[in-house]
C-alpha cells in the first residue's frame, strides 16, 4: 500500500500499523503534500493519501474512485487568509480584484462562504483571479473568473499590487505591509467555530476504492493508528482542531459542500451521508466502526 500523509509522525504511526496487518506499506514522501491530489484522485497513484476536504467533495460529485477515512489531518482557522496591502477591509471587497491559487482551494471555498454568509458580499461583483486548476479533472472554474497569465505567480501579483486582496494560507508571503482584511481577525475566527461547533478542517484522508477493496483491514488499522496519534495530542478546548470519525466532521463536510455549491465549486449537492455510505460500503463495516 502507497500512503501519503505530511505529518511524519501520523505518517509512522499509519506505516506501522499496515504492516501488522500484513500488508507492506511504502511511505510516498511528496511536499507540499497537496501535490499527490491530482495523481491520487485521477490515476489512483495513491492508496491512502492527504487530501483536501473540497478535492473529496469534488472527487465525490465527478464520481471518481475516492473514499472518506474520516481523520483531520489539518484543522485551522480561515478567517486571516482574506490579506491586503492598503486601506481596504472586507466591506470593500465587491468592486475590487480578488486572487486565490485555486477556484477549488479549500482556504479558498471557505474564506469566500464567510464572505457571502457573514459579510453579505455578492462573490460576483468582484473580480476574481485563480492561477491553478483543481486537482480533479473535469472541475471547471465558473465563466465568471478569470485565470492569470501563464506564468504568473498569486503572491508577486498581489505584493507589486496587481491584486487589492489575496486569499493565502501556506503561500502567504512574508512582508510587513501585509495585514488581514477581516479586523480582529483571530477572534472572529474562534468566535466562528464556538458558533458552528467545528473549525474549518482544511486535509482529511482519503482512500482509493480499489485499495479499500484489496485491503480493507490494513485501511482500518490505518484508520486506528491515526486517530489514536491526534488524541493523544489533543488540547482541551470547545472546538478541536483534529476531529476524528464520521460524526465529529459532519459539521466541517455539510458546511464546505454547501459553500462548494453555492460558489460553483461541484456541479452537484453532495449529502455528507453520502460519503459515509460509499466509504462504509467498500470497506464492509458500520458507520459506527469510523466513529458514525
Amino acid at each position: 500500500m502507497k500512503l501519503v500523509l505530511g505529518r511524519d509522525d501520523l505518517a509512522a504511526a499509519a506505516v506501522a500499523a499496515v504492516r501488522e496487518t500484513g500488508t507492506e506499506p511504502e511511505r510516498v514522501a511528496v511536499k507540499p503534500v497537496h501535490k499527490a491530489s491530482r495523481g491520487f484522485v485521477n490515476e489512483s497513484r495513491a492508496d491512502l493519501c492527504e487530501v483536501a476536504i473540497v478535492t473529496v467533495l469534488q472527487a465525490v460529485a465527478h464520481d471518481k474512485p475516492v473514499l472518506l477515512l474520516p481523520v483531520t489531518t489539518l484543522g485551522r482557522h480561515q478567517h486571516q487568509t482574506l490579506v491586503t496591502l492598503g486601506k481596504l477591509s472586507v466591506a470593500d471587497v465587491e468592486g475590487h480584484s480578488v486572487g486565490v491559487r485555486s477556484w477549488s482551494q479549500t482556504t479558498g471555498v471557505w474564506m469566500r462562504g464567510f464572505l457571502t454568509e457573514q459579510y453579505g458580499v455578492d462573490l460576483r461583483k468582484a473580480q476574481w483571479t485563480t492561477y491553478e486548476d483543481s486537482h480533479v479533472d473535469g472541475a471547471h472554474d465558473p465563466a465568471w473568473v478569470r485565470r492569470a497569465p501563464e506564468g504568473a505567480r498569486l503572491p508577486a501579483d498581489f505584493l507589486e499590487g496587481r491584486l487589492d486582496f489575496g486569499i493565502m494560507g501556506n503561500e502567504l508571503p512574508s512582508d510587513d505591509r501585509i495585514r488581514t482584511a477581516v479586523a480582529d481577525a483571530r477572534e472572529s475566527a474562534e468566535q466562528w467555530s464556538r458558533d458552528q461547533g467545528f473549525v474549518p478542517v482544511n486535509h482529511v484522508v482519503g482512500v482509493s476504492g480499489q485499495a479499500a477493496a484489496e485491503h480493507p483491514a490494513a485501511v482500518l488499522a490505518a484508520y486506528d493508528a491515526l486517530r489514536s496519534t491526534l488524541r493523544a495530542e489533543a488540547e482541551p478546548g470547545p472546538v478541536p482542531l483534529h476531529p476524528v470519525g464520521f460524526e465529529a466532521l459532519r459539521g466541517a463536510f455539510t458546511k464546505a459542500a454547501a459553500y462548494a455549491l453555492e460558489q460553483g465549486v461541484i456541479p452537484r449537492a453532495v449529502d455528507y451521508d453520502e460519503l459515509v455510505d460509499r466509504s462504509c460500503a467498500a470497506l464492509g463495516v458500520p458507520p459506527a466502526r469510523l466513529g458514525g
